[in-house]
This record gives structure tokens, C-alpha cells and sequence, in this order.
């Protein structure tokens, strides 16, 4: 006899939220609620598909992710995620406008102009203090 367990959809709301590394009371902000109301929605085992839609909006997750969440299939829909800008994860959203390499070699010639400077300091301390010894 085969029993197939029903999924516990607050559990998985919750799941996904700490692994978009989001507090709960930022998920309950998006969705007009108090901190205290987020918790019993993600202690409760089944929720209505209007409020499951609202949830899985918030998370920018599919609905159907949160009812036959996997952390497999969740880590591919974060990951493909990363992309759009999102303030409530931790992925980090770098798009440089400029040419890396560019801005290596920039730092390079500054660094041998620096350099250049130094040396030439040091060669008028030197001159004086030859100066000074010659007196």
C-alpha cells in the first residue's frame, strides 16, 4: 500500500523564503501583513490558492514551486533568478558598466606614476643630503 504525503506548504513558504535569504517580516511587509500573521501562515499545512498566489509572487517563485517544493528545483529557480534585481536576496547583481581590464591597467599606470614620483623624491633627498655633506 503506497501513502504519499501531502506537502506542508508553510514549511516550504518558509524554506524558500530563508533561501532567497529573506526575513519573515519583510515577506510579510510585501504581502500587507504582520510578522505574527507570516508565522502562522508558515506554520499552516494548507492554504488557499489565492493567498498561495500572492505568497509566491512575493518570493518571485512559480506557485506550483511552493506546493511540490524540492530544494533542488527551488535552488534552479533562485539561481535562474539572479538576474533581476531583487533587494531581498543575497545574490550579488554585478553588471559592470566598464571593462574590467581597463580599469586593472588604469590602476596599473597609476600605481607605476606613483612609483615614478617616490623615486624621484628620493633622488632630491639624496641630492641635499650630498649637498649638505660637500659643505
Amino acid at each position: 500500500m503506497e501513502t504519499t504525503q501531502k506537502k506542508h506548504l508553510g514549511r516550504n513558504i518558509s524554506r524558500i523564503r530563508e533561501m532567497k535569504g529573506m526575513k519573515q517580516e519583510t515577506l510579510a511587509e510585501l504581502l500587507g501583513i504582520s510578522q505574527q500573521k507570516m508565522s502562522v501562515l508558515e506554520n499552516t499545512a494548507d492554504l488557499e490558492d489565492t493567498k498561495l498566489d500572492d505568497i509566491a509572487k512575493a518570493l518571485e517563485v512559480p506557485t506550483q514551486a511552493i506546493k511540490e517544493y524540492s530544494d533542488e528545483k527551488i535552488m534552479n529557480i533562485i539561481t535562474n533568478n539572479t538576474f533581476h534585481d531583487s533587494p531581498f536576496t543575497n545574490n550579488v547583481n554585478y553588471h559592470p558598466t566598464f571593462n574590467p581590464l581597463d580599469k586593472l591597467v588604469e590602476a596599473y599606470d597609476e600605481n607605476k606614476k606613483l612609483y615614478e614620483r617616490l623615486l624621484a623624491a628620493e633622488k632630491e633627498k639624496l641630492a641635499y643630503v650630498e649637498q649638505l655633506l660637500k659643505k
